[in-house]
């Protein structure tokens, strides 16, 4: 490896960027290859940035995004212009709903052909300017340190997001001198003076307080202050969709997650608190239950919500105490407020978690079928170590981990909060090139799997030993089921016709492995592990099986009955 120019003498618009990206701190980045940024190919060779080919500008991006998910730095993505850019717009949507740090550099036709619908001319401004916190084009080499530091703070700040920057071709190999930018900082915002006191005067009146955490710019240490401060006030704490990981599932405090299929008896809970501290999340559709668990605009609880952008305050919910603070922030002045003279909810933060436990404990859950998940939950819960990083897609199969899986660590967790099928194998791949040492899990249905499937072979590629759960019941179950629910007995595009996965795996060079029955589960994940390569179990389970607790045949009896 060559050494890179120095910011004192001329550099190609290539290298200017990757000296950004350098002294932003970059480590990773995700791509797909393509001719329109060749000159930032070439400077990262002489920087120490490990570049992760991808077989697909999807996977790239949620690669990005599991990275952005992690650090809570941007996830960094290069991707062509055109149909390259197009593929990359599903992972743009992913940290946009997920409000993931993630920034993506998309190759652009030279300046002088605009507008005469060049080969994969796209408007980037105008394609992503939804999809994005903030779409831009960079036409003069010399503004690169001022366009990129703009973007980490973009990114990061308030709530966090995409952005997405086109690079000219000509200008990326025009020469200029000009200094690096200094490291991002993310802006920072604190809870305002008196409103801590606020707070905690409101929780002297509360009879039935509840706490929901969600969102993101959070961290192990967040994680740790707002536990300390549950434990202290015996609070109970709940998480948002897809938000397992802010609270340690076995704390006495722990009472569920607020999602798709929840405990009855959380939602219970949840709509007779007389104070809901939010803190982190925007309580969106999948948490709201629709947006009914929350009257809208001013909930019938006492609504304190904590959030980093203002602009999320008061956008749906009209909250008595709106404090405008990253949730990491907030948690760290969680240990001054006083211990409470009384916690006349204490007795019922014991009994939700106990109903909790009982939810999420596999065991009693049968299903049709040779092959029980409730006894492949089982197994891990027995088996993976507390670290172990657990990724999904979207699909029926997700339920098993989100309802049986308990979370206890802080970064174990990435899960698409938008519903984005495809996205469990990237984001296993992403986050086993970030962590090597951490064992990470995958799991995906049969349809989710073969939305990105082609990433195993990045996987293999760069030896990442992941473990790919391919849940396979041959159909799109999510919508199979609303089908049976809505249309009894009239299936119309659900069903799939699927490859042999194991076979898959193995044409890549990987592990594979078919489990049929329960009792070949623990054996076969066994021999994936022992492999130390990227592995798949297919694991085939009866079609009827659609939920953890109903089955095809008695949706449609339902349903008729109507």
């Amino acid at each position: 490896m060559s050494q890179a120019p120095s910011p004192s003498s001329p550099r190609t618009g290539g290298q200017i960027l990757v000296g950004q990206l350098v002294s932003h701190g970059v480590k990773h980045v995700f791509c797909v290859p393509g001719e329109s940024y060749l000159a930032v190919l070439d400077a990262l060779v002489d920087s120490n940035i490990e570049v992760t080919i991808c077989r697909q500008e999807g996977g790239a991006a949620m690669m990005a995004d599991a990275h952005g998910k992690l650090t809570g730095e941007p996830g960094i993505c290069m991707v062509t212009r055109g149909p390259g850019a197009s593929n990359a717009l599903a992972g743009i949507h992913i940290a946009k709903q997920d409000s993931t740090p993630l920034i993506v550099f998309v190759g652009q036709i030279e300046r002088g052909m605009r507008e005469r619908e060049a080969f994969q001319e796209m408007d980037y401004r105008a394609i992503f300017g939804q999809a994005a916190k903030w779409a831009t084009e960079i036409d003069d080499a010399a503004r690169i340190p001022e366009i990129l530091s703009r973007a980490f703070h973009v990114a990061t700040s308030g709530r966090p997001g995409p952005v997405v920057i086109a690079l000219p071709e000509d200008m990326l190999v025009e020469m200029a001198t000009v200094p690096d930018a200094p490291h991002f900082a993310p802006v920072e915002s604190a809870p305002a003076k008196g409103q801590m006191q606020d707070l905690a005067a409101r929780l002297a009146k509360a009879k039935a307080p509840v706490a929901i955490l969600g969102g993101t710019r959070w961290s192990a240490a967040a994680v740790k202050d707002f536990t300390a401060f549950a434990e202290k006030f015996k609070l109970p704490v709940a998480v948002s969709f897809r938000r397992q990981m802010l609270f340690p599932a076995n704390h006495p405090c722990f009472i569920g997650d607020v999602g798709i299929g929840l405990n009855p008896a959380l939602l219970k809970r949840i709509e007779n608190a007389d104070l809901i501290l939010l803190v982190g999340g925007r309580m969106s559709e999948m948490p709201s239950q629709a947006y009914t668990l929350l009257d809208i605009p001013v909930p019938k609880q006492t609504l304190v919500h904590v959030h980093p952008d203002s602009g999320e305050l008061g956008r749906v919910y009209r909250a008595e105490l709106a404090i405008n603070a990253a949730p990491d922030a907030f948690a760290a002045e969680l240990s001054s407020l006083p211990a409470p003279a009384s916690t006349p909810w204490a007795a019922d933060t014991e009994v939700m978690h106990k109903s909790y436990l009982a939810w999420s404990d596999p065991a009693p859950v049968k299903t049709p079928g040779a092959l029980q998940m409730g006894g492949v939950m089982e197994y891990l819960e027995a088996h993976l170590p507390g670290d172990a990083i657990m990724t999904n897609g979207a699909g029926n199969f997700a339920t098993w981990l989100h309802r049986f899986h308990r979370f206890t660590q802080y970064g174990t967790q990435l899960a698409p909060t938008s519903g984005s099928m495809g996205y469990g194998l990237p984001a296993a791949v992403g986050a086993k090139r970030l962590s090597p040492e951490k064992m990470v899990v995958c799991f995906a249905g049969d349809g989710c799997f073969m939305m990105h499937g082609q990433e195993f072979a990045t996987a293999v590629q760069y030896n990442l030993p992941i473990i790919v759960l391919i849940i396979d019941n041959g159909m799109y179950g999510t919508i199979r089921m609303h089908q049976e629910k809505h249309y009894p007995g009239r299936i119309s595009g659900t069903h799939l016709q699927n490859p042999d996965f194991a076979a898959y795996a193995k044409a890549f060079g990987g592990f594979g492995e078919r489990v049929e029955t329960t009792e070949q589960f623990g054996p076969a994940f066994e021999r994936a592990v022992a492999s130390g390569k990227p592995a798949i179990l297919h694991c085939l389970i009866d079609p009827e099986a659609i939920t953890p607790t109903t089955t095809i045949s008695k949706l449609r009896a339902a349903a008729q009955q109507k």
